[in-house]
């Protein structure tokens, strides 16, 4: 561990530190809107450190607070998650050849960890950004939930807060870097519209799932494409 934190230099380790401190925020509301949505006090903890995934937990939450099934909410987080195979691909050399700490690095792969990793050059400044990001997120982000999760059981009135319109906030402010790519944006569009023709007629929880269709038609789409470009010459 040590190690790791010398081979960070002033600049790396100032923006994981403003990372750390705006994962704590954004755990810290994740408590908050999850106690104040009706959901027990122990929930936003269990899943912050058994999940340590933020998108995928206010996705659980949104959908099991609006009354959805709990397996659908599951299976969305899930498959929002599938993001995490490539991830594994892209940074394995990070993680460290013994089975635990494998183990313990793949809990803390999340997009941000990820993205520290493969800015840096050489294995050993990759693995130490990557370890420096993940521990520090973890911690910080599960104090941030504790500290939002009480707060929240203090509050009486969260509408007045407006806590009801800090998810769908937050969820845009999480994918909103992703929309610069214009097959991301055609599928975050396919996906909205699908989600809200489909709202009226079907219950809670599963236009989510139905909006993961816009996914499907950016993956075929970028296969079609792939398949008509003109095959280069010997």
């Amino acid at each position: 561990m040590r190690s790791i934190w010398r081979t960070l230099d002033r600049a790396l380790a100032r923006d994981i530190a403003l990372v750390c401190a705006a994962g704590a925020v954004v755990g810290a509301s994740f408590g908050a809107i999850t106690v104040s949505a009706g959901l027990p006090l122990w929930l936003p903890m269990l899943l912050s450190v058994l999940v340590f995934a933020g998108a995928a937990q206010f996705m659980f939450v949104g959908i099991v607070a609006s009354g959805g099934n709990p397996v659908a909410a599951v299976v969305a987080g899930l498959l929002l998650n599938a993001r995490h195979l490539p991830f594994g691909f892209a940074i394995g050399d990070v993680l460290g050849g013994s089975r635990a700490r494998r183990l313990v690095g793949s809990h803390l792969m999340i997009d941000e960890s990820v993205a520290f990793a493969l800015a840096q050059e050489g294995t050993e400044r990759r693995r130490s950004a990557y370890w420096a990001c993940g521990v520090g997120l973890f911690v910080c982000w599960n104090i941030g939930v504790v500290a939002g999760a009480f707060a929240g059981t203090a509050v009486n009135d969260t509408d007045a807060l407006g806590l009801d319109a800090a998810f769908p906030a937050v969820l845009l402010a999480l994918i909103l870097p992703s929309l610069r790519d214009a097959a991301t944006r055609r599928a975050a569009l396919i996906g909205t519209a699908i989600a809200l023709l489909s709202t009226p007629f079907l219950p809670a929880g599963l236009p989510v799932l139905m909006a993961l269709i816009g996914v499907l038609v950016m993956l075929l789409g970028r296969d079609q494409a792939g398949s008509r470009l003109p095959e280069r010459a010997p």
